[in-house]
């Protein structure tokens, strides 16, 4: 809730008066999305028709239809123009209760209108190491996968929970070791690999980020920081880069 109607139009313009330029020229391909509050879903998603942007939206109920007063349906998001649905973010977990039951039927009804669920996941505590943290986001996302078609386009955000708001992030080494090992783990329980599977780091980040978590990641999922769009188009350059 950080930005309002007239930002968000500013922000989107903003970002596709450089997206074009930017994503041609890199060597290979990089997926950029975009996700707005649900009043301005539609309006940035007919802005950002016919471009390289994606967008989608922060929540979703998982039903198509009902007595479920105050909640959008991933029906209408689809229809609205969104391609990806965010669930399982901490706050929401937190402050609303959302839980990894409710995930499982979220990203159910997300792939049913042909969205791509993006499932936020992170340990709650730093002890332990890298074998609780991955067994933890494991525990997190594996009905997802059981009750998915198989081969859907799955996208994990990792982030450490303990990390969120602490003066020390987590490491590039222990981003990397989960994430790699989280992956494994698609592999060999679900058979998830390749295109069907992206993994984004959701910590803190920026330029600079990237290349030192890159042997784990597919990419960054960024808050705050790609509220400044020219810091967005860096970070953005830089991916692309990284992956020549």
């Amino acid at each position: 809730m950080y930005f309002d109607i007239p930002k968000t139009t500013s922000y989107l313009k903003s970002v596709l008066s450089w997206l074009p330029s930017t994503t041609s020229s890199l060597a290979h391909s990089t997926r950029v999305f975009f996700l707005p509050d649900f009043v301005t879903l539609q309006e940035s998603a007919n802005t950002a028709s016919g471009t390289d942007l994606i967008v989608g939206a922060q929540h979703t109920h998982q039903d198509d239809a009902g007595a479920f007063t105050g909640e959008v349906s991933p029906k209408v998001l689809a229809q609205a123009g969104a391609k990806i649905l965010e669930m399982g973010h901490a706050e929401r977990r937190r402050l609303y209760g959302e839980t990894d039951k409710g995930v499982v039927t979220k990203a159910v009804g997300a792939a049913r209108n042909g969205l791509t669920p993006l499932i936020c996941v992170g340990e709650i505590s730093k002890e332990g190491g890298v074998e609780k943290a991955t067994e933890e986001c494991w525990l997190q996302v594996k009905d997802v996968f059981s009750q998915l078609p198989k081969g859907s386009p799955v996208i994990l955000a990792y982030e450490p929970v303990w990390a969120i708001g602490a003066s020390q992030p987590a490491t590039p080494s222990h981003v990397v070791a989960v994430t790699q090992a989280l992956r494994q783990k698609c592999a060999a329980e679900v058979g998830w690999t390749g295109d069907e599977l992206t993994i984004l780091y959701g910590g803190s980040a920026g330029p600079g980020t990237f290349e030192k978590i890159k042997e784990g990641v597919d990419g960054l999922f960024l808050g705050r920081f790609a509220h400044d769009p020219e810091a967005f188009r860096r970070t953005v350059e830089e991916i692309g880069g990284a992956k020549e």
